[in-house]
């Protein structure tokens, strides 16, 4: 009885831009964004793959493509979102060993999820894209 008095008091706020989430629930929604964006992204980035093995002007095309200052900073964001998807899926399956559960881990290993994500997307970007 006393859960369903609870369950009645508790205000609903159905308005997404007041909601304040958590640093964790903050990664959580972006893991499922970068895992959905490189879904949808995965046949492009196939075609020009293969377009780029395909001979050598083909791949001379595909370079000037790339080196577009438009079209590095869209390769960036992608490998931000590879690298993001990647360091919170190992938080997530140390989380689905217990590791890490209590909140001050959980807080912890997100700031360290997008500083390790953004970091390691600066390092390779400049690597390989400048």
């Amino acid at each position: 009885m006393a859960e369903m008095t609870l369950k009645k008091k508790r205000p609903k706020n159905l308005d997404l831009m007041t909601i304040r989430l958590p640093l964790p629930g903050i990664l959580s929604i972006l893991h499922r964004v970068s895992g959905a964006v490189l879904f949808l992204l995965l046949p492009i980035l196939l075609w020009l793959f293969e377009s780029s093995l395909t001979s050598a002007e083909s791949f001379a095309v595909v370079k000037s493509i790339a080196a577009h200052p438009l079209v590095k900073l869209i390769l960036l964001g992608l490998i931000w979102l590879y690298l993001h998807h990647f360091c919170a899926g190992i938080r997530y399956l140390l989380l689905d060993l217990h590791k890490g559960i209590d909140l001050e881990s959980a807080r912890l290993s997100s700031k360290i999820v997008f500083a390790v994500s953004i970091v390691l997307t600066l390092l390779i970007g400049v690597k390989v894209l400048w």
